[in-house]
Parts: C-alpha cells; structure tokens; sequence
C-alpha cells in the first residue's frame, strides 16, 4: 500500500454583494481535489489530504515527518504558503525551508508530483513562484520566468508518447479533453511520457534516488472537466503514476538521473 500525501487544491472566496446604497460580503471555503482523492482511495492506496491552509503550519518541516509518506502531490498551492510559515510570516523566526527539504527526501528516495493549476508551477502572473526553489530542482522540467499557462477553452486532447511505457498501466488512448495547462521545457534526461500537439503534458524523471513526475493539467475543473475526471482512465493513470513514483530506486526503467543532485 503506497502511503500518498495530497497538499493544496482547497481555497476560499470573499464576495461583495451591492444592491442599490447597502452592500454584505460572504464567504466560502472550498476543495477541488475530490475526484483525485477518491480514485487513490479506490486503488488502494494510503491518502491523507492537507488542504492549503492546513499546510502552511502542519505540512513537516523535518525529513523524518516527510518518511512518513512514499509519495508527495502538490496540487495548486504556491510556493510562498510552504515558504512562509507563520512563525517566519509573523513572528519574524527561523523555520526550515520546508521546499529544499522536499528535494532531499527526494534524492533519498521519495517520489514527487506537481499538478497543475493556477498555483503550480509559476502559476497565474508567476504567482505559484517555484522557479527558484528546491522542487523545482528535482522537478524533471525547467520552468517558464513568467506566467506559463496555455487557455485553450477549445480543449485539447493529450495523448501518450512512445516513451510512455515507462511508467506500466497508463490508460490507452483516445483520452478526453482538457481546457488548460502550464507550459514547461523537459529537461535533458527526462522523458515525455503523454504530450498535446506542441507541448508535454506528463513528464517523469529522476533525482537522486528518488523519483519526479510534473503534470501539466489540472484534476479539477476548471482545466480538467468532469469528462475528464470521470473518465475510467483517469484512475488507471493517477495509480499507475503513483505507483511508479513510490518504486524509487527499485525499478531500472528510467537509469539517468534527471540532473546531478547539487
């Protein structure tokens, strides 16, 4: 059973609501990541879920916290949330770099995904900000300067390459549309495992001993919509990426190191 931590995918909204001289504001919390949540649960993985807000105090700031997972998902959560913990925030105190401490436990054996979304990669306006951080690193893709998301409203349909048989029981084609995704550059070492017309969708390499995939595309709309996510193999191929990041070392299938560890 391959023990999987999901961070980020939740968020809240303030609204003004004017009518005519008075105005009131609500709010509401909510979470994207159900659809990815249930498909590991279905194949038997270990998940634990830690909403955004919930991780920028409780996600670990030690490599024995991290041990605790085989396989880590960032999902739509920016940088500066696990950078900026309220201690450092607020109360103006040294606290690990919780980022450089992601790419260690990879090096040592962990396996690390980035999906996707307005706060991954560099995100909306180069908010998301991984650029120069320890995951991306590790991360198997160099990363845009700026804002790197691709709008196609139109949809887009990804497909799988002929290296995509590196990671074992990925779904055949044809797959559904998608409505977004981010832009990034493969690096040297790494392969391409499902790719649109002119850009990479999935892309998996090494670090160290451990493993790294980045996933261009959301697992919730509004780029990943419910045909998406309810397609059958939307689960076949989240399972077979997880259970491909948590063999680590222990598979030949990838033998170059998606770049030398420092």
């Amino acid at each position: 059973m391959t023990r999987v931590l999901v961070v980020g995918e939740s968020w809240s909204v303030t609204s003004t609501h004017t009518k005519g001289f008075d105005s009131f504001t609500t709010t509401e919390y909510s979470e994207g990541g159900g659809a990815l949540l249930a498909a590991l649960d279905s194949a038997g993985h270990d998940v634990t879920y830690m909403p955004s807000h919930v991780a920028a105090t409780e996600f670990p700031g030690t490599l024995e916290g991290l041990e605790a997972h085989d396989v880590i998902l960032f999902s739509d959560i920016g940088s500066n949330t696990l950078l900026l913990h309220p201690s450092t925030f607020s109360g103006g105190r040294r606290t690990p770099n919780r980022l450089d401490l992601v790419r260690d436990w990879v090096e040592q054996g962990g396996g690390f995904a980035m999906v996707g979304g307005y706060l991954s990669f560099q995100g909306i306006e180069a908010k998301a900000n991984y650029r120069n951080t320890g995951v991306a690193e590790m991360l198997p893709v160099e990363l845009e300067l700026g804002d790197d998301r691709i709008e196609t409203p139109q949809g887009v349909v990804p497909r799988l390459t002929e290296e995509g048989t590196i990671i074992p029981g990925l779904p055949g084609g044809p797959w559904p549309s998608l409505l977004g995704y981010q832009r990034f550059v493969p690096r040297e070492d790494a392969t391409v495992v499902a790719a649109f017309e002119s850009d990479p969708f999935v892309v998996a390499g090494r670090y160290g001993n451990g493993r790294a995939i980045a996933y261009a595309s959301d697992i919730g709309e509004h780029w990943a919509p419910q045909e998406f996510t309810d397609w059958t193999g939307f689960g076949q191929l989240w399972h077979a990426m997880v259970t491909w990041l948590a063999s680590g070392g222990t598979d030949a299938s990838i033998t170059s190191s998606t770049q030398d560890p420092r």
